[in-house]
């Protein structure tokens, strides 16, 4: 009699650890042998996994201290030349940009068995100061545009002189490179200092811009005509 028995194999990919940096720092993105083995001449390889809008990159690779070495991006990324004969193989990333942000595997292709290691890198960048502009005006009203970008995607508000927000239209919400572009529309017809407002809750981070808009054709009330006038003459008594 002859048994067949199927053994069934599940091979998973584990969740990638996670790292936090803010633009422009440095940060090491850790891989080492749980062996501690020496791997001054072993390989090993550093990619970028392909994201929706690019390819797989190859960030760094060690030909087992030959002088092969392959490092796309030098002055950027480095590793630890001391602490490979403890196994470890971790790379710097220095001066990091929203587009850094991604998975990145540190692969060991000749060990038995061959060992991948996932690492992903979140890179935010506070947003920074918005743009507000007057794309058109007439003698009764002017049209402000909003403009910010950043990552965390930011929460962009219009708001008058009072805080009150304006109602806007969204004309660009997109993403490039890791940052979130984001443009707002609307018509004032009111004279008053307006502003441009980018919150980030994630980072507790908020930033403004302003601009003031004169509507010549503005109907001003007498009771507020009067009080200019008689303000603007105890001003000039007093000079």
């Amino acid at each position: 009699v002859h048994v067949n028995i199927l053994i069934n194999t599940c091979f998973y990919l584990p969740e990638p650890k996670v790292i936090i940096v803010k633009e422009d720092s440095d940060v090491v993105l850790p891989c080492s042998l749980s062996t501690k083995e020496n791997i001054t001449s072993k390989q090993f390889d550093w990619k970028k996994v392909a994201q929706k809008d690019d390819c797989q990159k190859e960030v760094f690779y060690y030909n087992g201290g030959s002088n092969n070495n392959k490092n796309c991006f030098p002055g950027q990324v480095s590793h630890f030349p001391d602490e490979l004969k403890h196994g470890n193989a971790s790379i710097i990333i220095r001066n990091t940009k929203v587009s850094d942000s991604g998975v990145y595997t540190c692969d060991f292709p000749k060990l038995q068995p061959p060992q991948t290691f996932h690492i992903e890198l979140v890179v935010v960048g506070a947003a920074l100061k918005p743009s507000v502009t007057i794309l058109t005006a007439t003698a009764n009203s002017a049209l402000l545009q909003c403009e910010v970008h950043g990552n965390p995607k930011p929460k962009v508000e219009l708001q008058d002189s009072d805080g009150n927000n304006l109602h806007a239209e969204v004309t660009q919400d997109s993403e490039r490179e890791g940052s979130f572009y984001i443009t707002l529309q609307t018509t004032v017809t009111k004279t008053d200092t307006y502003r441009c407002v980018a919150t980030q809750e994630e980072l507790k981070h908020q930033i403004y811009a302003e601009t003031y808009v004169y509507i010549r054709g503005e109907i001003i009330p007498c009771d507020i005509l009067i009080f200019k006038f008689f303000s603007a003459l105890f001003i000039c008594k007093l000079l």
